[in-house]
């Protein structure tokens, strides 16, 4: 299973929101996820399972499957509770 966040130029935000949603798979209890970022550009439907993006990017990831939306790219509170959603659509195991 593979998570990325995406950005516009693949550097800072995605980066940031990459070791954000690394640090939400610890706080849901949930292994085996791998977490990667890239920029819009690079990334492609094959690359990951979950896409995760900004609300300023929603419109331009529609060629892909699953994307999670976040509101603020730095609410950890908004971003753990989406990791579990996420993890729990692909039958990833989280503790509550």
């Amino acid at each position: 299973m593979k998570f990325m966040a995406m950005c516009s130029s693949g550097l800072g935000s995605s980066f940031m929101v990459h070791m954000n949603i690394e640090t939400a798979l610890k706080t849901v209890g949930a292994d085996g996820v791998e977490v990667d970022h890239a920029d819009l550009g690079s990334a492609g439907p094959e690359s990951a399972d979950v896409f995760f993006v900004g609300r300023d990017l929603e419109n331009s990831v529609s060629q892909f499957d699953d994307v999670v939306v976040l509101n603020s790219i730095i609410d950890q509170d908004e971003l753990v509770g989406k990791v579990r959603e996420a993890c729990q659509r692909h039958g990833i195991a989280t503790t509550d």
